[in-house]
C-alpha cells in the first residue's frame, strides 16, 4: 500500500533532527498529535540513524526520506527503513535509483520546465520547493491548467497562516512543513508542546475545505512509471 493511501491528514512534518536519540519520543509526540507521515531530512549525521529507530520502535507512523540528492541517498535512505522519499530537484538517475529500490520518490520542482521534465520522466507526484519564494499558492494555481496531471506537496516558508490556502487547491495531495516543530521545543525536548502544535495543524488542516486525498491523481500508482 502506497504512503499516501495510508494518510489521514494531508500534513508530512518536515524534520531536522540533530541527535538521533531525539528520534523516536519526536515521533511519538507528532504521532499523538495525529501526524502519522513523517520525513526526517538527509541534513544531519543523525539523520539516517533517525529514521532506523523510527520505523523500529514507533509502528504507528511511516517515515521517510528527506533532501535525497543522489542514488547513493536513495539505497541508504531504504537500508535505514525509509519508505518514501522527498528531492529537493529532479535527477533522472535519482528517479531510476527509487524505482530499482521500490522507494515512493516525490522530486523537486520550481518551474515550468522542471515539471514537463518530471512528467516526462512518468513522475506525477512533484514537491514544489521552495513553495514561498516560487510564488505560493498562486504559482500552484497557474500550473493547475498547463500541468494537469501533476499533483504537488509545497513544501518550504509555510507556517499555519498559509496552510488553509494550499489545501483548498485541488492540484495539492499534501503540505510539507516544519512549524510544529520549532527548534527551541526540539532542543528543550519539550514534547508535549510538540504535540499540541501537531493536533493544532491537523485540526486546521480539516477545518479547511479540501479534497486534496480525494484527487484523482492519487488513485493508481503514481511513482512506479517504467526506468528511464
Amino acid at each position: 500500500m502506497r504512503f499516501l493511501e495510508r494518510m489521514s491528514v494531508a500534513i508530512i512534518p518536515v524534520i531536522v533532527i540533530e541527535h538521533a536519540h531525539d528520534a523516536v519520543p519526536l515521533a511519538r509526540a507528532l504521532a499523538a498529535g495525529g501526524l502519522t507521515t513523517l520525513e526526517v531530512t538527509l541534513r544531519t549525521p543523525a539523520a539516517l540513524e533517525a529514521i532506523g529507530l523510527i520505523a523500529e520502535q514507533v509502528p504507528q507512523v511511516q517515515v521517510g526520506a528527506g533532501t535525497v540528492l543522489g542514488p547513493d541517498d536513495v539505497r541508504n535512505a531504504w537500508r535505514a527503513g525509509a519508505r518514501f522519499a522527498f528531492a529537493p530537484g529532479l535527477a533522472r538517475e535519482t528517479v531510476n535509483a527509487a524505482r530499482d529500490n521500490g522507494l515512493e520518490f516525490i522530486p523537486g520542482v520550481m518551474t515550468p520546465s522542471e515539471i514537463t521534465a518530471a512528467l516526462a520522466l512518468d513522475c506525477r507526484m512533484l514537491k514544489f520547493f521552495p513553495a514561498g519564494p516560487a510564488g505560493g499558492p498562486p504559482m500552484l494555481k497557474a500550473f493547475a491548467s498547463p500541468f494537469a496531471a501533476a499533483r504537488f506537496c509545497p513544501t518550504g516558508g509555510i507556517g499555519v497562516a498559509q496552510l488553509a490556502d494550499y489545501l483548498a487547491l485541488p492540484n495539492v495531495f499534501a503540505v510539507g512543513g516544519s512549524w510544529m516543530i520549532p527548534p527551541a521545543l526540539l532542543e528543550a525536548r519539550d514534547w508535549p508542546a510538540i504535540e499540541s502544535l501537531a493536533a493544532q495543524a491537523v485540526r486546521l488542516a480539516r477545518a479547511a475545505p479540501s479534497d486534496t486525498l480525494a484527487s484523482p491523481a492519487v488513485s493508481g500508482n503514481p511513482f512506479s512509471g517504467p526506468r528511464r
